[in-house]
């Protein structure tokens, strides 16, 4: 049978849920995003999903046109369709989303992790073309892995395999959402980054221009600019973050000895302010074997694009 001419892509994260009409040349067509934080329940989160995508289903042509959907979901687990105790979600336990968005819409509907979709996008379109081994590092609300080996993604015996956000890097270090302490994620995420820099204005009397900022509002950015302008404790703050994220990729390298690993996200904007201590630290510590091999390098494809692209790769597997 001859597939339709359109895939649904969606990237689902702990703020926003970006969604993409995409053909099979990996052109976005059309797009829409709903907001993901303050859907309490999740059946009102996919009749407000539904109905933002009604109009860009109907520039498209309508649904006869659409293949199929594929979603990118932290937690997402391949096998199962569901999201399964996602800590940057508002919904608790076990969510068959696949399945409610196959019944609202009525196409079939694939979902797998969120940061196993933005590896699959730049595999296919991006810094990744052409790798058989790399590890994609997202730096969002939380830090999220898709691990490629021999050209295949590690899934894991349960589709749950690659939470590289949840190493311990710090020994009961920071209380993370996942119910443990110390997780990479609690240092190395946009929040983990916030934290950082609220605890250090909190315990020290340093001075720094993000003192003029309300502590609840410090975010990533606010932290970049404050770094752009030479601004002390921002450059500390992203050398601490940095040197975290190099140690903990040099121990991932041991695992799988990627061709390169690639970093996506909010974070990864802040560009050689991050990359220059993770390259540092990653130097310093990979062992011998492995040093030089793998290249550092920022995401090629933009914004959700890498997420959405990939989240839509898994509507083009639906036979």
């Amino acid at each position: 049978m001859e597939k339709k001419p359109y895939v649904i892509g969606l990237d689902l994260g702990g703020t926003n849920s970006e969604f993409g009409i995409v053909d099979q040349n990996a052109n976005i067509i059309a797009s829409t995003r709903v907001k993901t934080a303050g859907h309490g329940d999740v059946t009102q989160y996919v009749d407000d999903c539904v109905e933002a995508l009604r109009p860009i289903i109907e520039q498209v042509g309508g649904i006869e046109k659409i293949h199929a959907m594929g979603i990118g979901a932290p937690n997402g687990n391949y096998y199962s369709g569901c999201i399964e105790f996602a800590p940057n979600l508002p919904w608790k336990g076990q969510i068959p989303l696949a399945q409610m968005f196959s019944d609202r819409l009525g196409i079939p509907v694939r979902l797998t992790n969120d940061a196993n979709a933005a590896a699959m996008g730049e595999m296919q379109y991006g810094a990744a073309k052409g790798m058989q081994n790399f590890i994609m590092i997202t730096l969002g609300t939380g830090v999220g892995s898709g691990i490629v080996v021999n050209g295949k993604m590690v899934l894991g015996c349960d589709g749950m395999a690659g939470e590289l956000g949840h190493v311990i890097v710090e020994k009961n270090g920071r209380q993370c959402g996942c119910g443990r302490k110390g997780c990479l994620e609690t240092y190395c995420s946009a929040t983990g980054i916030a934290r950082t820099a609220r605890e250090i204005l909190e315990k020290t009397d340093k001075p720094t221009i993000l003192r003029n900022t309300p502590l609840d509002q410090i975010d990533g950015l606010a932290i970049t600019l404050a770094a752009r302008e030479g601004d002390a404790v921002a450059l500390e703050i992203f050398e601490y973050t940095g040197r975290l994220l190099g140690e903990a990729c040099a121990n991932f390298a041991a695992f799988s000895s990627p061709e390169a690993f690639i970093f996506f996200g909010g974070l990864s904007k802040a560009g050689d302010l991050i990359m220059n201590p993770i390259k540092k630290a990653y130097d310093e510590n990979v062992l011998q074997i492995f040093k030089g091999k793998a290249k550092l390098l920022l995401s090629e494809l933009d914004g959700a694009g890498a997420a959405v692209l990939g989240a839509s790769a898994l509507g083009w597997e639906v036979k």
